[in-house]
């Protein structure tokens, strides 16, 4: 699933280390970067991170706001800072992609093989986690991200 969500990012000129200051409203999402494309990535990687622990939590993951209602938002959670004065930009997350490119932890799964079988996998030297794995993206049609 692919969403692009309205993102606002302000520099506040303060020669900080990360003068570049990101807001996702819709997720109430803060982050900084050094550049704004630095703080556009980081937004991208704060917005792929919620999604997917939302996910994981089966909660919906918000749509996001037509631009009005983004600035609105802003707005309401402003506190010292305007940050609907920052440049309003969209960022794009795959949050498919973005699971297969963070979520790399192994899972065990009991597998039932007939003992012939997995005698001759043992002597061939075949791994059998990785035939498992390769013939599982081949039936759903997905590739490994590198």
């Amino acid at each position: 699933m692919k969403r692009a969500y309205p993102t606002f990012i302000l520099d506040m000129n303060d020669g900080s280390e990360h003068p570049f200051l990101a807001c996702v409203p819709d997720l109430d999402i803060y982050t900084e970067g050094e550049s704004f494309a630095d703080a556009m990535e980081m937004a991208r990687d704060a917005i792929g991170a919620t999604g997917i622990s939302m996910e994981d939590h089966q909660e919906n993951i918000p749509e996001p706001s037509e631009q009005m209602a983004a600035v609105e938002k802003v707005r309401q959670g402003a506190t010292d800072l305007d940050l609907s004065k920052g440049i309003l930009t969209y960022v794009d997350v795959n949050f498919s992609e973005y699971r297969k490119k963070i979520d790399m932890k192994t899972v065990r799964r009991n597998v039932a093989l007939p003992s012939w079988l997995n005698y001759e996998a043992e002597h061939a030297g075949i791994n059998v986690s990785r035939v498992l794995q390769e013939a599982l993206m081949k039936v759903l049609n997905v590739e490994r991200n590198i």
